[in-house]
């Protein structure tokens, strides 16, 4: 093995080795384990072999920990593109479920001024113009907002509600329009509303509530269609729909200087009047008892109905406080009714208070006792029941199914009554 040939030969065959690893070709490892064996070369020759060996066991394991890295790295790809899937499922059921709850044929409301209401709110959905409802406090502005969101081309991306009111004035930029990084101590960057609320829809609550300083500010960013966060100069484009809502009369702060007329017109390209609820008639029963039934079954209660007389009491209120009163009220009786039937004394003190202010009706379910003054009532059994009748009829202007209704019983029940006490058509009323 000293020759100076052999030399040559092993040498070469160590160097193609090693030229091998260093392009990631396959390597003759065999022939390299050889080289290593005592005796079949120089001690200097063997060494150098036997480095060129370990080197090779590093290579192949590098290799080995580079392929279960990529197959980590596709497995974590893999399971991530199924967290998406289920997540972008998960949403378009989100989207799809709110969509049903604020479908259009779920606004409950029987009355002209609503079904005018919900004809306006479907056309507004189908195309992308700022929006102002007005209406009293509590008839349901944001509901309507809602209902023309998810019925709109915009209804997978955010609704973003706003209540201009709660803001405080020194935060008012950072929250709409974002904030970046280093600003202040301890401060990261951050999205404002607006920007949140790109691609979707921006519900501007209690709108007249806004200082005049903020309105420019918000007037900018719809006539631009871009927010600056604070500590920037670098605008950046939204894309949003405006629907704003107030109880406020804007036309008025604007003759004060209260309310930047410039910013109105921006945002009142459509615009839709909630009626208030001592308005809209037997809409009252209807969200009565709606809200019965949602408020019973939260608070797991077999379904509870709402006596003659009550619903008398619900019809005669002001409802000052419109569709949350009404609420309120029907919560409360889901909670403390001990029957299964909402009588008068069921209800608020507040509201049986009122209605005895105006004299609608009394606190008890059943009529006061007259007094030793009055005259002497009839207590004609027969008479008394013809006198309500008639009453319950004149009160429902001919109605017979409204008058069933205030008498507590069935549209057949009443014929029948009618019919027994003589009471033709012309004096009843043939209304259906």
């Amino acid at each position: 093995m000293n020759d100076a040939p052999e030399k040559e030969s092993i040498l070469t065959k160590l160097i193609g080795l090693c030229d091998d690893l260093a392009w990631g070709r396959p390597t003759d490892e065999a022939a390299l384990y050889e080289l290593t064996q005592q005796g079949a070369s120089t001690p200097e020759l063997e060494r150098l072999a036997e480095a060129f060996g370990l080197m090779s066991v590093k290579v192949e394991a590098r290799e080995y920990q580079r392929t279960l890295l990529i197959e980590e790295l596709e497995e974590r790809n893999r399971q991530l593109e199924e967290i998406r899937t289920q997540l972008e499922g998960q949403q378009a059921q989100l989207v799809e479920n709110l969509r049903r709850e604020y479908n259009v044929r779920r606004v409950i409301g029987q009355c002209a001024a609503m079904k005018r209401v919900v004809t306006q709110a479907l056309a507004i959905a189908r195309h992308p113009v700022n929006t102002l409802i007005l209406g009293p406090t509590g008839t349901g502005k944001e509901v309507i907002a809602k209902t023309i969101h998810y019925h709109s081309a915009r209804r997978k991306a955010p609704f973003v509600a706003v209540n201009c009111s709660a803001i405080p004035d020194t935060l008012f930029e950072s929250e709409m329009f974002g904030i970046e990084k280093g600003v202040a101590t301890g401060v990261s960057s951050r999205r404002g509303l607006v920007e949140e609320a790109s691609g979707g829809t921006l519900f501007l609550d209690e709108l007249g509530e806004l200082p005049l300083t903020h309105q420019a500010k918000l007037l900018r960013v719809l006539e631009e269609s871009e927010v600056v966060r604070v500590g920037s100069s670098r605008p950046i484009a939204v894309d949003i729909k405006v629907i704003a809502a107030t109880n406020a009369d804007l036309e008025q702060a604007i003759k004060e200087k209260r309310f930047r007329e410039d910013l109105y017109w921006r945002i009142n390209v459509a615009e839709l009047r909630l009626p208030p609820l001592n308005e809209r008639g037997d809409d009252i029963l209807l969200l009565a008892r709606h809200l019965l039934a949602q408020h019973s079954r939260s608070l797991g209660r077999s379904v509870l109905k709402l006596a003659p007389a009550t619903r008398q009491c619900l019809l005669s209120y002001d409802w000052p406080g419109n569709v949350r009163e009404l609420s309120n009220e029907m919560e409360r009786a889901a909670a403390l009714a001990l029957e299964n039937i909402i009588r008068p004394s069921d209800l608020s003190h507040r509201l049986l208070s009122a209605l005895g202010r105006s004299g609608s009706i009394g606190t008890q379910e059943d009529p006061p006792s007259p007094s030793p003054l009055d005259p002497a009532p009839d207590y004609n059994l027969e008479k008394t029941e013809q006198r309500l009748i008639q009453q319950a009829l004149a009160k429902s202007n001919g109605n017979k199914s409204r008058a069933a209704e205030l008498l507590g019983i069935t549209r057949e029940g009443l014929r029948k009554k009618l019919l027994r006490h003589g009471l033709r058509d012309d004096q009843a009323g043939d209304r259906a």
